[in-house]
């Protein structure tokens, strides 16, 4: 039976770089407040009407796909990731194939946020052991700037987060050993308003009965229809994302070390076998006390928030290719993947090198 590898990685950040010292222009916050809390020192924003997930998706599908010396033709399935897409439907993944010229081609969109790209490989690595796919492109790929708060009642998750893609070629082989060794995925739904993006929805406040101060205020509805916006959803700040950002943190910090033990034990190996950690870049203290709470020395995780953000289902694959490219992942290395997010969901998956 093949097993499946990542043959090709690639990146794309846009050009426009925001510090924290740039936010501190339209919002009530500090350089220090911002570092301090989050770890993060300037992130990248897209191009309003010139970008979007969909376009950044191809930037570092392009790359990737060069990268595991294959052309767009040779691509059987693609897979995207992202809480941010370009339309609510249909989703980046067939505008993408439209992009790339791939037409025919099955494209699947996941919303699996955070944990997004863990979700991906997972899917990705069951078609290629089940024979069905040779070539899947996954991409993460996000553009939260366009949907945040830029106020000072919004500055909790508006400092978080960045824009950027990040996109990989799972290939079939071989290879005994190497690649994909597992994959583990879980999720909570008690927890999905302690994250979320729910206004406007359909939901027309079912979910919050018990939570007055999150319902919207609807005003006079009319009689048919659920999905609407109202003045006073804008004005009271409801469309724009919310975060329970302390029981995150605590969630967070309980999940990712359990799921990467679970990783560890499915393989026989060990956290010593570890040679490069690359967590969902949530939050540089979340990694941080991840990192302490496993006894992880600092050369073998990777961290890359401090000049991107937290860019959602991107940030894995951004900093799995970018500690790539710097040579901090070598051929045999074991490679640990792991992210936590909205959901609440969470996931690893164990690389040979």
């Amino acid at each position: 039976m093949p097993h499946s590898k990542i043959a090709g990685m690639g990146f794309y950040v846009p050009e426009q770089i925001v510090t924290n010292k740039d936010l501190e222009k339209v919002m009530d916050t500090t350089d220090e407040w911002i570092r301090e809390r989050t770890g993060i020192e300037e992130r990248r924003y897209a191009k309003k009407h010139e970008e979007t997930a969909t376009t950044m998706g191809v930037q570092a599908a392009n790359i990737a796909i060069e990268r595991a010396g294959l052309t767009n033709k040779d691509i059987d399935f693609i897979i995207f990731a992202t809480l941010s897409p370009d339309y609510y439907f249909p989703g980046c993944g067939v505008l993408l194939q439209r992009e790339m010229g791939m037409n025919g081609i099955g494209a699947l969109d996941i919303r699996n946020q955070c944990s997004g790209f863990i979700y991906a490989l997972s899917i990705a690595d069951q078609f290629i052991k089940s024979g069905m796919y040779k070539n899947i492109l996954i991409v993460g790929s996000e553009f939260h700037s366009c949907g945040l708060d830029f106020t000072t009642r919004g500055r909790n998750v508006t400092v978080i987060f960045g824009d950027g893609a990040g996109a990989a070629v799972i290939q079939a082989t071989e290879e005994e050993g190497k690649g994909i060794l597992t994959t583990h995925l879980h999720a909570d739904g008690k927890f999905a308003e302690e994250l979320a993006y729910y206004n406007p929805g359909s939901h027309g406040g079912v979910f919050l009965k018990d939570k007055p101060e999150r319902q919207s205020n609807y005003g006079e509805e009319p009689e048919f229809g659920g999905i609407f916006m109202t003045n006073e959803m804008v004005d009271d700040g409801q469309i724009y994302p919310t975060m329970n950002g302390r029981y995150v943190f605590k969630w967070a910090v309980e999940k990712f070390p359990e799921v990467i033990h679970e990783a560890l034990t499915k393989t026989g190996n060990v956290v010593d076998d570890i040679d490069m950690l690359i967590p969902h870049q949530a939050n540089l203290r979340i990694s941080q006390l991840v990192q302490m709470n496993l006894g992880i020395e600092n050369d073998r995780v990777y961290n890359n928030i401090q000049k991107y953000g937290n860019t959602t289902a991107a940030s894995i694959p951004i900093a799995l290719c970018e500690a790539w490219e710097k040579g901090k992942i070598k051929d045999g290395d074991l490679v640990c993947l792991a992210a936590f997010g909205s959901g609440f969901t969470w996931g690893s998956a164990l690389i040979r090198w």
